[in-house]
């Protein structure tokens, strides 16, 4: 567990096993710039929700684009891509892996050979109904952090962030 020093830095503590690497570091201005805190926020969450996601055998970064081809039915590659904010040569292993996996089809669009529409198998949709429950779960757990009252505003805030920068 981290704790402001006082100097832009943290001092970690020491865990149940009395065992820590590192004493002391120094921030610097990062202690205070939003770019840092945010992907460091980022990160933690994600680790929460990646050993959540573990006990069923799923990663987290699964998770949003499943959530995003069953809600959205006949998505293209490239409108998943933007809908996710990630690159689509980031996306295409994701989507390859959906697909061998047996939780996501791809079929091409009559109208335009070079696009793929896609959508959540049978197998896709009880897996998405499995890791919603993970999800649900960890949300739940976020909320206990940032707390309930504050929840809208910081998920106002970080739309905000995503679409200043577009």
């Amino acid at each position: 567990m981290s704790v402001k020093n006082g100097k832009g830095g943290s001092r970690v503590r020491r865990g149940k096993n009395g065992v820590s690497s590192v004493e002391s570091i120094n921030f610097g201005p990062l202690a205070t710039w939003v770019g840092f805190n945010l992907r460091m926020a980022q990160e933690s969450a994600f680790q929460a929700f990646s050993r959540q996601s573990q006990e069923i055998g799923e990663s987290p970064g699964r998770f949003a684009t499943l959530t995003l081809i069953a809600r959205n039915p006949g998505i293209s590659q490239t409108e998943l891509s933007q809908a996710a904010g990630r690159d689509k040569s980031s996306l295409t292993p994701v989507i390859e892996d959906l697909v061998r996996r047996g939780l996501v089809e791809r079929k091409r669009l009559n109208h335009d050979r070079r696009a793929y529409c896609l959508n959540v198998t049978r197998d896709g949709k009880k897996t998405l109904t499995t890791m919603m429950r993970c999800a649900r779960r960890h949300e739940r757990n976020l909320d206990k952090i940032i707390g309930l009252k504050n929840r809208e505003r910081f998920i106002e805030i970080l739309k905000k962030l995503a679409a200043g920068f577009n």
